[in-house]
Parts: C-alpha cells; sequence; structure tokens
C-alpha cells in the first residue's frame, strides 16, 4: 500500500452537540456541504437510517472522471462521533473520523481526521503531490465554510 497521508481540521460551530451531530449525521446533508465541482450524490435511497454497519453509496466525478464510492460506518457513538471507512471507491484507503466536542450548552468543536492512501504505489504518489493533496484540501476548505454559513443561518 502507499504512504497514508493525514488531514486534520478544526472547526467551532455555535451549535449545541446535539444539533451538530445531528446534521453531520444526516448522510443527505453531505451533498450541501460538498464543492459543486465535484458533482456529488447521495445514491442511497432515503431515509437512511445511520448506525454502525450502514452503507452509503455515493457518485462523484473527480477531475471529470465519473466515481463511485461505497463508505461504511464502522463506529458511531452519537453525539460524540463516528466513523466511515470507504469499501470501494478512489482510495486504497479513506478513514473519516468525525469528532464532536460540546463548548459550553451553545457551541461544538467539530473535529476531523482523514487518513487516506492512493493505489498504484509511485504513481498514486507522484497523483498525490501533483493534485490529490490539494484536491482534499479544497474539498475540506469548502466543508468549513459551508459548514459556517449553515449553522449561522440555523443559530
Amino acid at each position: 500500500m502507499s504512504r497514508v497521508h493525514l488531514l486534520e481540521r478544526e472547526q467551532r460551530v455555535e451549535l449545541p452537540i446535539e444539533r451538530a451531530f445531528e446534521f453531520y449525521g444526516d448522510a443527505l446533508n453531505l451533498e450541501r456541504i460538498t464543492p459543486p465541482w465535484l458533482g456529488f450524490e447521495v445514491r442511497t435511497p432515503a431515509p437512511v437510517e445511520m448506525g454502525a454497519g450502514t452503507l452509503l453509496d455515493y457518485r462523484l466525478r473527480l477531475h471529470r472522471v465519473p466515481v463511485r464510492w461505497r463508505t461504511r460506518i464502522e463506529v458511531w457513538e452519537a453525539p460524540r462521533r463516528f466513523v466511515d471507512v470507504q469499501v470501494s471507491g478512489p482510495y486504497s484507503l479513506w478513514e473519516h473520523t468525525h469528532e464532536f466536542e460540546p463548548v459550553g450548552t451553545d457551541a461544538t468543536l467539530i473535529r476531523d481526521r482523514v487518513r487516506y492512501a492512493l493505489p498504484l504505489g509511485p504513481l498514486g504518489e507522484l497523483a498525490h503531490r501533483l493534485f490529490v493533496r490539494r484536491d482534499v484540501e479544497r474539498i475540506f476548505d469548502f466543508r468549513r465554510e459551508a459548514v459556517a454559513a449553515l449553522s449561522a443561518a440555523a443559530a
């Protein structure tokens, strides 16, 4: 397997932990916080019952190449954390941990920790240096802004 990369982000939202977790725990909200340039679509029929073992199917475009992606919820500890892992998709490893920590009674600190690796050994590492790292960072930059806007509107 290629080298494992790590992306970590942290964001405070002015929402109680239960509301923050509820938003992230709704799989259909992922479309709302994913950049439009990915053409991201949740393919799992609604309503989606979230919990450990839930499988989620997505379709998106990476540099205009259509991609199918399936993840499984490995850990579900409402309202503190959940972990999704790629079952099939573009990465050889994708493990995304979402953590929620209350800040007083009306705010939440949200932490994202993504461990990922690319297939194809040295070619995957070259792709990571040339564009994948930047793409992953741009996706999470967009997500931070979208979550900030949505939480401000909900507060």
